[in-house]
């Protein structure tokens, strides 16, 4: 079964886009934008725009054409190149910034593109189609998408129109432009989705990670405590009474044995997951460990008030009720009463009034009664000593 589950993980994990895509609401921390340039996730991205790339070759021709000394055409071929770094980086970057972070690289990429205007004039309105989709990628709200993309758009056609006379063709570049950026924005919500449902998953399998060490830990200390204490209880009784009554003693001896084996099937059945505790063996263990213990027990002789939702919780609270008399309240008499709504276990003893400060098996019980809805309060009983009273 575990297998199965770490298999489904691996599958959840590795299916769809690997595009390291964030919201600016769900950014990285400061300080990660080196590792983000070179992350795994990041060469998807470097493929994709890598080949987008090639576009600018046009450019570069374009460049290389103009008149003027050799110089000046290869400071352009670098500004050029600079320009197809600077894309390059623009995503990863803004990934690991928030909504200020990434307009500052959108703003700077389009700065950037008038770097060239010496060399290809208004056909640097080109290069605004790296801008468009770096806009896209930067997965801002849609109010503000639309605007930029549309806006760069509407540069290029009146841009293209003054230039060149507004000829035929001169929808081509804007159509571009809207067109691959409105595409890489519906690409980058997407993989932010599926990247956000990753991060969610994990999160959601570490808190049942956790969940599942808590309830193993409470059940385990509640297992062993009240076992461990009836077996301290009974091989004490058997100590005194080896001497004086050896058949009783040797009675005494077997249950131990019997506790001690059957605590040690309990502890593998709570890591199994598969252990169930029922009210009414838990009365009868408890009439036993306080019989042991020199303790009246004051027990109810039916379970039927307890709804049968209810019964497992009310056989832990009687289970760690009982553990606590005997271990800690010096008591003459305990009283175990079930109600439909209230389970109360009180004592005569001297014991404290209120649990000790890190008191596990009461706080391990409290999480399981609240859980359920119900209340847990402690204080003095009317008999004189310690009250566990659970409201349900």
């Amino acid at each position: 079964m575990h297998a199965t589950q770490r298999e489904g993980g691996l599958r959840a994990e590795n299916a769809g886009p690997t595009w390291p895509v964030r919201r600016p609401d769900a950014a990285v921390t400061a300080g990660s934008f080196p590792r983000a340039l070179w992350s795994r996730s990041a060469a998807s991205w470097y493929i994709g725009a890598g080949v987008a790339l090639v576009w600018l070759v046009s450019l570069a021709r374009d460049v290389l054409a103009q008149p003027g000394p050799l110089a000046s055409r290869v400071i352009g071929i670098a500004l050029l190149v600079v320009f197809a770094i600077a894309f390059l980086a623009s995503a990863p970057l803004a990934w690991t910034l928030r909504y200020p972070g990434r307009l500052a690289v959108c703003a700077g990429l389009f700065a950037l593109s008038f770097t060239l205007f010496p060399w290809l004039g208004w056909g640097i309105g080109a290069l605004w189609t790296y801008v468009g989709v770096t806009i896209g990628m930067c997965v801002f709200p849609w109010r503000w998408t639309w605007p930029m993309i549309f806006g760069l758009g509407a540069l290029a056609l009146v841009t293209n129109g003054v230039v060149e006379g507004w000829p035929q063709y001169v929808l081509f570049l804007p159509a571009i432009i809207v067109s691959i950026s409105l595409m890489m924005s519906a690409f980058a919500r997407n993989n932010a989705a599926m990247n956000q449902l990753r991060h969610t998953q994990r999160q959601l399998e570490a808190l049942a990670v956790e969940r599942e060490r808590g309830r193993v830990a409470r059940d385990i200390h509640d297992i062993l405590g009240h076992s461990l204490t009836v077996v301290t209880v009974k091989a004490e009784l058997a100590g005194r009474l080896v001497d004086v009554d050896p058949e009783r003693a040797k009675a005494e001896i077997a249950e131990v044995e019997a506790l001690a084996r059957g605590a040690l099937a309990d502890v593998r059945a709570t890591v199994a997951g598969v252990r169930s505790v029922n009210v009414s063996g838990e009365l009868a263990e408890a009439r036993a460990a306080l019989t042991a213990a020199g303790i009246a027990a004051q027990l109810p002789s039916s379970t039927d008030a307890v709804p049968p939702g209810r019964r497992e919780l009310a056989g832990w609270i009687v289970r760690e009720g009982v553990t606590n008399v005997v271990r800690h309240s010096g008591a003459t008499v305990c009283r175990v009463t079930l109600g439909l709504h209230e389970i109360e276990i009180a004592d005569d003893g001297v014991g404290p009034t209120e649990p000790a400060a890190g008191a596990t098996g009461l706080a391990g019980l409290r999480e399981r009664v609240h859980a359920a809805g119900g209340q847990l309060s402690t204080g003095r009983s009317d008999l004189g000593g310690f009250s566990l009273r659970v409201t349900l």
